[in-house]
């Protein structure tokens, strides 16, 4: 009985992909006339289709100009809304040209689904006007968002404690940085929210309250050294940024050679994004491998997905000196049967000067034997060479790095592990 299984398994298998062929195919003809209208117009000239007729309710106005002169245009996917349903997080590649440049890929975001665009419309609407629906656009003059008009000299901690990861605690310094770094404004280069128009100031908050990723990209640019792509522009709630790379999923079954390179380069990453000049640290509370990017020239590591970032100011904490400011904070390991889980408190991110979080996430979602995506399992470095595994060292720093055994072992751990995989690294190389 038991050898027919395979049989009938298979059986079953070659059923399911023709009764899916059928089914989009089906689809394909059921969408054959949206099907040509989509290849023949370019949505991305729609006012209503990218959202900009709910401006200032929206993320800039920047790149309306190249959106509406045809500069931008989907890649042939993109252009079949029907596969919008799979596309939960209304990200797109498109190509983007310049008449003596010629043309570029980019990628486009909502920055959020349809579900929470819709969400963030009626609540919106709900506090200007107790309703779920309204005048999108005359709403937000009735909001927080409107709150801070022209007579508001700077944008303040107090305002906007709290709207997202990246203000759950700012500095002066922080907002300051990012309103003078703003690029959804002609006038960008001063830190005075006064300088900015009404409506900007209002697409700046909201960008703030529901999706800050923009304003990451804007005020840690990866012009100057920081690991995330170039931000290019907005328009209505469309946001483009440079395409960097195939997802670091797509590396999982790469050389050794070339996964030992991505790996020394994520630990490269999370010491940036702990340790820098500014006194920034920047803490990556979504740490999986779709939140990651390689170059496909460089081979560079890119942090794709900046929405969950905590900033802390770390001149402001040992300003303050809030309780065991001093004492180095070790984040706890917790095992979970889900992908790319972490265990941390935001508070206390903000509140201590030397934390090992970023080591923490690197290790145990992508690099280390607990790492866990797409059913798969031991991380980007699974299966080492033989001499690799006799020697036994990388697999100790890996386990001390993501469940350490020793207190403040994370710390020298991650420390150690950087200079093991640049020696595996080199070693690759020859």
């Amino acid at each position: 009985m038991l050898r027919f299984l395979p049989l009938k398994l298979g059986r079953l298998y070659r059923c399911l992909k023709l009764f899916l062929a059928v089914g989009l195919f089906i689809i394909l003809l059921m969408n054959t006339h949206n099907l040509l209208a989509s290849f023949q117009k370019n949505e991305l000239t729609d006012r209503r289709f990218i959202n900009l007729n709910k401006c200032p309710a929206c993320f800039g106005t920047s790149w309306c100009r190249k959106f509406m002169n045809g500069q931008v245009t989907f890649e042939t996917w993109g252009r079949l809304r029907f596969l919008d349903v799979f596309n939960v997080k209304n990200v797109f590649f498109a190509q983007y040209g310049e008449p003596r440049e010629g043309t570029r890929r980019i990628v486009l975001k909502r920055l959020g689904s349809s579900q929470e665009l819709a969400d963030i419309d009626q609540k919106i609407c709900k506090r200007a006007t107790g309703r779920p629906r309204c005048d999108i656009v005359q709403a937000m003059y009735k909001t927080e968002f409107a709150r801070l008009n022209g007579d508001v000299r700077l944008l303040t901690p107090d305002v906007v404690e709290g709207w997202s990861d990246m203000v759950h605690c700012p500095s002066q310094r922080l907002l300051d940085r990012v309103v003078r770094r703003y690029a959804e404004t002609k006038d960008s280069g001063s830190f005075l929210l006064k300088n900015l128009k009404d409506t900007e100031r209002m697409q700046l908050l909201m960008t703030l309250a529901f999706n800050p990723e923009p304003l990451v990209l804007q005020s840690f640019p990866s012009d100057e050294g920081w690991p995330f792509p170039k931000y290019l522009g907005a328009c209505g709630r469309m946001v483009a940024v440079n395409y960097v790379g195939e997802e670091l999923w797509n590396f999982y079954s790469a050389p050794w050679g070339k996964r030992v390179d991505l790996a020394r380069q994520l630990m490269d990453i999370a010491e940036q994004l702990t340790n820098n000049d500014f006194d920034f640290a920047l803490y990556l509370l979504d740490v999986s491998f779709d939140n990651f990017a390689v170059g496909p020239r460089d081979g560079k590591v890119i942090v794709v997905d900046a929405e969950n970032v905590v900033v802390a100011d770390k001149r402001l904490i040992k300003q303050n000196k809030p309780e065991n400011y001093d004492v180095w904070y070790e984040s706890k390991f917790e095992e979970c049967d889900k992908e790319a889980c972490l265990s941390f408190s935001k508070d206390i991110l903000c509140s201590r000067v030397t934390v090992d979080h970023n080591y923490y996430a690197i290790c145990q979602n992508l690099l280390s034997r607990y790492a866990t995506w797409r059913g798969t399992t031991g991380g980007l470095l699974h299966d080492p060479p033989a001499e690799v595994i006799r020697d036994g060292q990388l697999e100790a720093l890996l386990d001390e790095c993501a469940n350490p055994k020793k207190r403040y072992g994370r710390f020298q751990a991650a420390k150690d592990l950087r200079d093991y995989l640049e020696q595996l690294a080199n070693a690759a190389a020859r």
